[in-house]
């Protein structure tokens, strides 16, 4: 009786927390949310303190880390639990208006605050005839150069050009970029008067044509033609990550790069550099960068409360902005702080450290002006894919920039077709999983009803309660979530506007939307080349594994705990850090892989420019990975084997590999079975290696279902419920998988099932 109490009292008290929130507590003030660190938010605490004092209002600020920003904003708005004020890129209002996580702004900014801000970034928040931010700060793309390489600014591409074949010294490049990125490469589309995202740049659609994929014309296959040029003429490095740019820089191996103003807290003191605005092409025109402009945004809540969007006003003002750009070192919206750096300010009052940071901010406030604001549609995603993939395909000369364009917005068209037609009625549906559930109570009933059933019952209680608590954490861990991603495939659209499909994303996965079977991109395709990874890494693994745990079993063997712990740390060792390890060592021109071909005598390879080479890329770093699970589980089965019987077979005049393959694998077997089982299942899903390593170069045709399956989610117009789809074959595979297996092991491997 007094457990039943205690029950009953912890019921009650969740239920008021749950049913009753915030009784009692006091007003909560104003909520603003921010993704800022180090300077930058120390000037946004200072500007925010400032506010609280005029106007006597309590203003909580809550640091949310950048990777998980649009994911808690969708989370909390929506349900009353977020932020009332919230800072974020404009270029992600797409996706805020998709989600209903914004409101206009209202009076935080009215007409007559327009000419206080610059007019790029005024055109940035401005979204269908409403401003949807209050403009802080911005960032784009400009030139750092290294005047000891270069005594001059470099004005256009062939200044640097001509600065290529030893000009600046053995192995040193006139310029690095990301050139195989659709961020960086748009400075360059720009230039040639094309877009990436807008109006369709063909008449198919006509006048009134929906923004859509625009990387198409004679505009876009000129630039990438430049783009080949300065590839293929050494003036830029091809394959450059970001990481890459800044350590060539800073080592003194590029002469100049384009980065954004975050590089500059990365160089420091390591090597001299000036900012200007991106260089001319020669008869074209300036190479113009894409804009983000970082603002205010109101929640639909937010935009009710006066003083909410009085702290969004105030944010914006010369004070703040002065904050921001001395302590945070912004590139600031506000056009009172840039006037009172061309009159010339206190300049001669600073020291050699603020003179350097204030020309930064100048270059870069100097490049925005030309910059291009990034589109803010949710479907941004489609367009950018498609078209980083007919980049790669022309750097590496394997299509012309017309075939690759013309391929890319073929895919785009894909993404963004039609989903399936609404379903008539759910009944269909309903009727099945009627069914299968009363097949499943008739099992229950069958089972209640055996002789003997309520006896083994009672005799099992005890033994329920040790694992009540753990069956409750699978279920809501484990089931409901399965539940939850079965049910969202039966439909389809956006979360807010989801609409019943009934088995329609299904049917466009099993009949590869229309297309043949073995297409680009068709689920049979990424089914085979799943099917391949999972075999040759699951044998590699066993084998390697399998010499790997005998050698070390053998007690001749000397230093064997050092071999141990040596071939475990691949094991121990997060997977995506290995997985970015072996990218690098994969790198064309900058990797060790190739660095060690040279020095035998071979040509380089270009690891992700083949389907073959990327493949086995994805199969060296999993096999480094995965073998050290395989060794360990040799070398704990081979403990249990009596030496009995292996010196009973040599006895009996077995030689070596007879012993081994008629006494020692067999009774291997019964533990490798399902540790093959477990690892066939982490294999089919090793999402890491496959993402971080190849990236599913070339063109996709390495990615495997379950990172076909992420790119459906997020990459593509988030199409949740043809993923949820793609998750549920994925699952009802790995589970006929398990269950194949199972049999071919027979007894042995039941308890991996």
């Amino acid at each position: 009786m007094k457990h039943l109490r205690a029950l009953v009292t912890l019921i009650a008290v969740v239920a008021m927390t749950v049913l009753l929130p915030g009784c009692g507590e006091p007003p909560r003030g104003i909520v603003l949310w921010h993704p800022y660190r180090g300077g930058e938010e120390a000037a946004l605490k200072k500007g925010v303190l400032r506010f609280e004092a005029e106007r006597g209002l309590k203003v909580t600020v809550l640091a949310v880390p950048y990777e998980a920003y649009l994911a808690k904003l969708e989370a909390a708005i929506p349900r009353g639990n977020g932020p009332d004020v919230f800072i974020g890129p404009h270029n992600r209002l797409g996706e805020y208006l998709l989600h209903r996580l914004v409101a206009p702004v209202g009076d935080a900014f009215p007409d007559a605050d327009a000419p206080r801000y610059e007019p790029v970034t005024v055109a940035a928040i401005t979204y269908e005839g409403e401003r949807w931010a209050v403009p802080l700060a911005s960032k784009c793309g400009a030139l750092y150069y290294n005047p000891r390489l270069l005594p001059e600014a470099p004005r256009t591409l062939d200044d640097l050009a001509a600065k290529r074949d030893f000009a600046l010294g053995p192995g040193i490049w006139p310029l690095a970029y990301e050139s195989h990125t659709a961020y960086w490469h748009s400075a360059l589309l720009h230039a040639y008067g094309g877009e990436l995202f807008g109006a369709p740049a063909s008449t198919e659609g006509g006048a009134g044509a929906p923004p859509g994929f625009a990387m198409t014309g004679e505009a876009a296959e000129r630039s990438l033609d430049k783009a080949r040029e300065l590839v293929a003429t050494r003036v830029v490095p091809d394959e450059a990550s970001g990481d890459l740019v800044k350590t060539l820089f800073t080592t003194g191996k590029a002469a100049s790069v384009i980065s954004g103003p975050w590089l500059a807290g990365d160089l420091e003191d390591k090597v001299p550099y000036e900012v200007v605005p991106l260089p001319s092409i020669p008869g074209v025109g300036a190479m113009r960068p894409f804009l983000t402009v970082d603002g205010v945004f109101m929640t639909p809540e937010g935009a009710k409360s006066e003083g909410a969007r009085a702290l969004a006003r105030s944010l914006g003002d010369a004070a703040s902005a002065a904050e921001r750009a001395e302590i945070g070192k912004q590139v600031v919206a506000t056009r009172s702080y840039w006037s009172a750096q061309d009159g010339g300010g206190d300049a001669a009052a600073l020291s050699p450290e603020a003179k350097r940071q204030r020309a930064l901010l100048v270059a870069f406030h100097e490049a925005s002006a030309d910059a291009i604001p990034m589109p803010v549609s949710p479907a941004m995603n489609p367009v950018w894919v498609p078209a980083e993939q007919a980049i790669r395909k022309v750097l590496r000369g394997d299509a012309s920039p017309r075939d690759a364009l013309a391929e890319a917005k073929a895919r785009y068209d894909d993404v963004m077709r039609t989903p399936p037609r609404e379903a008539v009625s759910p009944a269909p549906l309903v009727v099945v999983v009627g069914l299968a559930l009363l097949a499943a109570a008739f099992a229950v009933v069958r089972r209640v009803r055996a002789p003997g059933f309520r006896r083994e019952l009672a005799a099992s209680k005890p033994a329920y309660k040790y694992v009540l608590h753990a069956a409750i954490t699978i279920l809501v861990l484990v089931v409901l979530p399965l539940v939850a991603g079965a049910a969202m495939s039966f439909f389809a659209g956006t979360r807010e506007e989801a609409r019943f499909v009934g088995l329609g994303n299904y049917v466009e996965i099993l009949t590869a939307r229309g297309k043949p079977l073995l297409s680009h991109g068709s689920f049979y395709l990424t089914l085979l080349v799943t099917v391949a990874w999972t075999v040759v890494n699951v044998a590699l693994h066993v084998s390697i594994g399998l010499v790997l745990g005998i050698a070390l079993a053998r007690p001749v063997l000397r230093l064997r705990a050092i071999y141990r712990v040596l071939l475990i740390i691949p094991w121990a060792v997060p997977s995506y850090v290995t997985a970015l390890a072996w990218k690098g060592m994969f790198h064309r021109q900058f990797g060790a892989i190739n660095a060690i071909l040279v020095a035998l005598g071979a040509e380089p390879i270009s690891w992700f420019a083949k389907f073959s080479t990327a493949f086995a890329a994805n199969v060296s770093t999993n096999v480094w990975l995965g073998f050290p699970f395989m060794m360990v589980v040799v070398m704990g089965a081979l403990t249990s084997i009596s030496k009995d019987v292996l010196e009973a077979a040599e006895v009996d005049g077995a030689t070596r590999w007879q012993a081994f393959r008629l006494v020692t694998l067999p009774l291997l077997r019964p533990t490798l079975l399902p540790a093959v089982v477990l690892g066939s299942v982490w294999t089919f899903n090793m999402f890491n290696v496959v993402f971080l390593v190849s990236g599913g170069e070339p063109d996709g045709t390495t990615d495997i279902l379950v990172s076909e399956a992420y790119r459906w989610a997020f990459a593509r117009n988030a199409q949740l419920g043809y993923a949820a789809a793609y998750a549920v074959i994925i699952f009802g595979l790995l589970a006929l998988m398990s269950k194949v297996l199972g049999r071919i092991g027979g007894g042995d491997a039941k308890e991996a099932i």
